[in-house]
Formats: structure tokens, C-alpha cells, sequence
């Protein structure tokens, strides 16, 4: 069976049971072994370490720790080529609406701008969308058209905004490279701050961008903590 053909075969199946897999008894670990594995391994990543590479340098770490502020937190999935992260995949079982739960991608939006990442991937096999600095830009295999927050660059306000988030995440991602090249541990003492910091003007603007209440706000934070 050709990748394209397997790949096809997971679509199928998952569409054919997707009223079963949209109960809540569907969890997230069957989602991630029944698809999401099986997909990425047939895309050539080396989803389980079959070639048996040390911790450092494999292609796909699973619970991956990061600083997010002062908390440690765990992606789903770290892909990573020569050791190096390129971007992180969260993964909800399907039961959760990612199109209108922000909850998910306010999430991996942290995971990704913590660990100075500019691309991350949600997905609970039904759609998989990616974050780019912040905005949905939908990219998907065989799934249906996924709804983003639409900036009107023609609005100052938008204009000033994105303008501000692209200035932000550019200079979080300058201050992690910093980061991995301190020799002290005050100067690493000192970027971390700034990135916190950096972290906490990132958060706020995404709150205005969608609007959420000073009790939305609370609520979400408590949840990613």
C-alpha cells in the first residue's frame, strides 16, 4: 500500500465512524494511535523510534518539555530534524470543536511562542490547521475549510496590531537564539525574563484580537496553567 493510499484509508475510515469517534468515550489517546500515528509515519516521519536514534537526536518526541512563563508544559508531539525542533503538534480527541473552542490554540499558540517556534499544528483528525504567528492559516489533507481570525489590513487598528504581533514574535524568537548561546547563568537568567515578559505583551494582544472578556481571560489562563 503507497503512502498516498494509506493515508486515504485513514480519511475513509475515520469519516465512516465519525459520528462514534465525536463521543466523548472517543479519547485522545485512541485518536493519536489509530490516526494520527499511522498518518505521520506514512508522511516518513519516525513517529516511534524504530531507528532506534538517541534522545537528542530523534525525529519525533512525544511529550516534549518546555518553559511556558514559570510552568514546565508538554506538546503532544515535537517534530524535529537533526535534533532541532521545527514545530509542535497538539492533538484533541474529536469530540472538541477546534473551530470554535480557542481554548486548544491559545494552548499550542504558547507552546510554539515559548519554545521560539513560528508554526505549530491542532488537529483531532477531522481538520488539521496550522498557527502562524498567532493566526490560523488553513492547510489540510482531505478536510473541510477551516474558519481563521480574518485581519483587514486595511483597518489601522488590525494594521497596528499585526504589525505589533510580527515585532513581538520576531523578537522572541532573536531572544531564544540568545538564549541557547548564553555561557552564564545570569545572562540565561535575564533572557528568560525578557521572553516571560515578552510572553505576557504576546498574550494580551492575542485577548484583544479575539475580543475575550476580563473573565474569559481568567478563565483560560487558569486552564493553561
Amino acid at each position: 500500500m503507497t503512502a498516498s493510499a494509506k493515508i486515504l484509508e485513514l480519511v475513509e475510515r475515520f469519516d465512516r465512524n465519525i459520528d462514534a469517534y465525536k463521543q466523548g468515550k472517543y479519547n485522545e489517546a485512541q485518536v493519536r494511535k489509530e490516526f494520527i500515528d499511522p498518518f505521520f509515519k506514512e508522511l516518513g516521519w519516525d513517529v516511534d523510534n524504530e531507528k532506534g536514534y538517541a534522545e537528542a537526536y530523534k525525529d519525533v518526541v512525544h511529550e516534549d518539555a518546555i518553559r511556558v512563563g514559570r510552568a514546565t508544559k508538554a506538546p503532544d508531539y515535537s517534530f524535529r530534524i537533526g535534533g532541532s525542533r521545527k514545530f509542535f503538534l497538539e492533538a484533541k480527541k474529536p469530540s472538541v470543536y477546534i473551530k470554535q473552542d480557542i481554548h486548544p490554540a491559545y494552548q499550542l499558540r504558547r507552546y510554539a511562542w515559548s519554545a521560539g517556534l513560528p508554526l505549530s499544528i491542532l488537529t483531532d483528525f477531522e481538520e488539521f490547521p496550522k498557527l502562524r504567528d498567532g493566526f490560523y492559516e488553513p492547510r489540510y489533507v482531505y478536510f473541510k475549510d477551516f474558519p481563521r481570525r480574518t485581519i483587514n489590513l486595511n483597518d489601522k487598528l488590525n494594521n497596528a496590531r499585526h504589525d505589533q504581533m510580527v515585532t513581538l514574535v520576531e523578537r522572541m524568537l532573536a531572544l531564544h537564539k540568545q538564549l541557547a548561546a548564553a555561557k552564564t547563568p545570569q545572562a540565561k537568567t535575564v533572557l528568560q525574563r525578557q521572553i516571560e515578559a515578552i510572553d505576557h505583551q504576546i498574550d494580551r494582544l492575542v485577548y484583544e484580537l479575539y475580543d475575550l472578556t476580563e473573565e474569559e481571560i481568567k478563565i483560560m489562563e487558569e486552564n493553561l496553567r
